[in-house]
């Protein structure tokens, strides 16, 4: 423990180093061009809002960080806790396993205060860039609510049905802009399922589905990310390739869709793709025989790799639905649904930690795709290339 903490010591001090003295290099080669660098009075300073508390600019990057630290990134975790401490588990995971990505629950907010300052914390324990997440759609589906401190928020089904793209791009900023100031730089919505079965317990009933229109569905997902990146941040469609004609729920057990699903729920992807405005896709844990006779969505090559990526285009980030939902858990090891999940083509394994939170999940996932590695079931090119996919979601040059 004690050669990790002086090893990310050494990585901050490089990090500290080398931006000071590129600092140095561009000043020297302003002097040295003719340009003036003044160090006395000057002109009355413009003043310029502060950034918000998203991506924190950074120095470079090591080169080409060790394979571990790229393992690091492709997890995304949750806690239950409201505050942390440097003995936290996800303190830990952070600070000492590079996990990049952490997503946050109400059980995790008290108020805007309070949450600024968990966020500033986490972030501060990383060495590289932490991108921190939530479930902010609107309406019945929010973490940051009025209890809280937070502006109420309209859900995507009355957005939809008012129809008024400039109404949902002014609505979606408002939620950025309060995810920004509390240092969230992803949020995971919107919701791009088609709401064409009205008693879906978890997609319609909960009234997060903008229509049963795909082209009016495409279109308001469009606003609302436009009015997120306005403020600076990220959105994720989800939940591919289509939850919204099923009848269960997979956070509660087994949903199979072959019956119902239709390929105009494929028509928002398709088009917000086509469009460039696709920061990150969540998978679907849904079953259904159309698409993969064997295997559900998140797990299966035929819909991650083969519908997804190569029907669709699609070549950025795609982040797991939480592998605990029963629809994975009631049928495979945590250890098994990771493998299966990053041969099909997923980049980001989310294990929050809500539904059944375990403290080893960090290093179960390690231990996992060290084995894929050993065993020739992945090459380290393929985390690379998650690697890459993320570091790029989270505005950094490579």
């Amino acid at each position: 423990m004690a050669d990790s903490a002086s090893n990310q010591m050494n990585r901050r001090r490089f990090l500290q180093t080398t931006s000071l003295a590129a600092l140095a290099v561009t000043l020297n080669a302003r002097t040295t061009r003719g340009e003036s660098v003044t160090t006395g009075p000057a002109d009355p300073p413009v003043e310029i809002a502060a950034p918000p508390l998203i991506a924190p600019v950074r120095p470079q990057l090591l080169p080409d960080p060790p394979l571990d630290v790229k393992i690091g990134q492709m997890l995304m975790i949750g806690f239950k806790q409201a505050s942390v401490t440097p003995e936290s588990v996800v303190a830990k995971n952070i600070r000492d396993q590079n996990v990049g990505q952490v997503v946050l629950f109400g059980n995790n907010i008290q108020s805007k205060s309070q949450l600024e300052e968990l966020t500033h914390y986490l972030k501060s324990l990383s060495t590289y860039p932490l991108l921190l997440c939530t479930d902010q759609e609107g309406g019945l589906v929010a973490r940051l609510t009025p209890a809280k401190g937070f502006p109420a928020t309209l859900t995507p089904a009355d957005l939809g049905r008012k129809d008024d793209l400039a109404a949902t791009r002014a609505a979606a900023a408002e939620i950025a802009e309060n995810l920004a100031a509390v240092g969230i730089g992803l949020n995971l919505a919107p919701v791009v399922d088609l709401a064409v079965n009205p008693r879906n317990p978890i997609v319609a009933q909960l009234k997060r589905s903008f229509s049963a229109d795909p082209e009016i569905v495409a279109a308001q997902a469009g606003a609302f990310i436009d009015g997120h990146h306005d403020k600076g941040v990220k959105c994720t469609l989800k939940h591919f390739p289509g939850h919204g004609s099923s009848t269960g729920d997979t956070h509660a057990g087994f949903v199979d869709v072959t019956n119902t699903w239709s390929e105009r729920e494929l028509v928002p992807y398709r088009k917000l793709i086509e469009a460039g405005k696709v920061d990150a896709i969540m998978t679907a844990h849904i079953f259904n025989a159309k698409l993969d006779e064997d295997l559900p969505a998140t797990l299966s090559p035929k819909v991650i790799t083969g519908l997804l990526r190569e029907q669709l285009g699609y070549d950025g980030v795609v982040i797991s639905d939480d592998m605990q939902m029963r629809a994975i858990s009631d049928l495979y090891r945590l250890d098994r649904a990771v493998e299966l999940a990053i041969l099909a083509g997923v980049d980001i394994i989310a294990v929050a930690g809500v539904i059944a939170y375990s403290g080893t999940v960090a290093d179960q996932f390690f231990t996992t795709v060290n084995r894929m590695l050993e065993d020739g079931k992945i090459t380290p090119e393929r985390i690379d290339q998650s690697y890459r996919r993320i570091m790029k979601l989270k505005n950094v040059a490579l």
